[in-house]
């Protein structure tokens, strides 16, 4: 993707131009766009009743498009938040703005006062993730799927909303997608900024202001990456590969390598660690990321907020990339553990 980005930076199939000088409003940034959401729609199969629009402010913007383009659905004004780690407890406390925000479990058996119901599917700072889609009982889903997008199949007919920032797996940072069914558009709040507003932006083909047109075809590379690389389907199986790989030297460890998450909740796509004891050892710790350095791997420091190693595993990480991380942590350990 990069060396296809480097080939046409400066001209862009043989326009004369580059994609970063294009004017948003040109036939061919139209057809970039129309190809970009061509390839989302192919990969995930999106039914024709839902509009796919491209967006600016990541996730974060999302958090409060999604209250106030969604909170006016019922007039109690209520949305349920199930809140499993950093990110979802970010956008519950953002949706307090705008609506009265109930905490609730993924598996409760109704959600009837609730405008819309949102989870978000992997948290990256804590390493849980979704394994089942929540069965809200006909009410509206909303799901944050910023950090494993496309790194599996999703039966997109189960939610109201899905909204993912490209920059962990399909693409870098600037560009956010929505989708979202036809039939919940035109119910923003008065208060809602007309950029945040998903039916002004569905009705102006993501162009009612300037959209952030390299990110945007960026994205387009990496789904085409991604579609020649056997879809979605196939970026599953390298994900389970990938995760058990680092998982499995983990669990046989002895204890030297710690993870605090529930099997059963363990994200595919964030593995966070410890070394030494489940507190961690922060000189052991430093000296893993030191190494981990000199052997060019980097962005292994776990959150600020946690603390410890995590090792993240996106799509466009190779099953290599996790061997050598693999070799590198079973040596580690062979050197350190007493």
């Amino acid at each position: 993707v990069l060396l296809e980005a480097q080939k046409e930076l400066v001209d862009y199939k043989g326009l004369g131009i580059s994609v970063l000088e294009m004017s948003h409003r040109s036939s061919d940034f139209t057809k970039i766009l129309n190809t970009t959401e061509n390839l989302m729609r192919e990969l995930l199969n999106i039914p024709d009743n839902y509009k796919v629009i491209f967006l600016q402010g990541g996730g974060s913007g999302q958090f409060s498009a999604v209250p106030l383009n969604l909170i006016g659905l019922k007039e109690g004004r209520q949305a349920d938040y199930v809140v499993t780690g950093g990110w979802s407890a970010k956008a519950a406390k953002e949706a307090e703005k705008y609506a009265k925000v109930n905490i609730v479990h993924p598996k409760l058996g109704t959600y009837t006062n609730a405008s819309y119901v949102y989870y978000c599917a992997n948290e990256t700072v804590h390493g849980v993730e979704f394994d089942f889609v929540p069965d809200v009982k006909g009410a509206v889903l909303v799901c944050d799927m910023s950090s494993n997008f496309l790194s599996k199949p999703v039966d997109v007919s189960k939610f109201g909303v899905i909204f993912a920032g490209a920059q962990k797996n399909v693409g870098c940072a600037g560009v956010t997608v929505v989708i979202i069914r036809e039939d919940l558009l035109g119910f923003a709040l008065k208060e809602c900024p007309v950029v945040l507003d998903y039916k002004t932006q569905a009705a102006n083909s993501s162009l009612y202001n300037t959209p952030p047109c390299y990110s945007i075809y960026i994205m387009g590379l990496v789904l085409e990456w991604i579609k020649n690389n056997g879809g979605a389907a196939a970026m599953d199986k390298l994900s389970l590969i990938k995760s058990q790989m680092i998982y499995d030297i983990i669990d046989k460890s002895n204890g030297f390598y710690t993870c605090p998450v529930e099997r059963k909740n363990r994200s595919r796509m964030n593995v966070p660690f410890r070394i030494g004891s489940v507190k961690g050892d922060e000189a052991l710790e430093k000296k893993f990321l030191e190494k981990a350095v000199e052997l060019n791997m980097i962005s292994l420091k776990g959150h600020r907020s946690v603390g410890g190693i995590r090792a993240s595993l996106y799509n466009a990480v190779t099953v290599e990339d996790v061997q050598k991380l693999a070799t590198f942590m079973r040596s580690f350990m062979q050197m350190h553990q007493s």
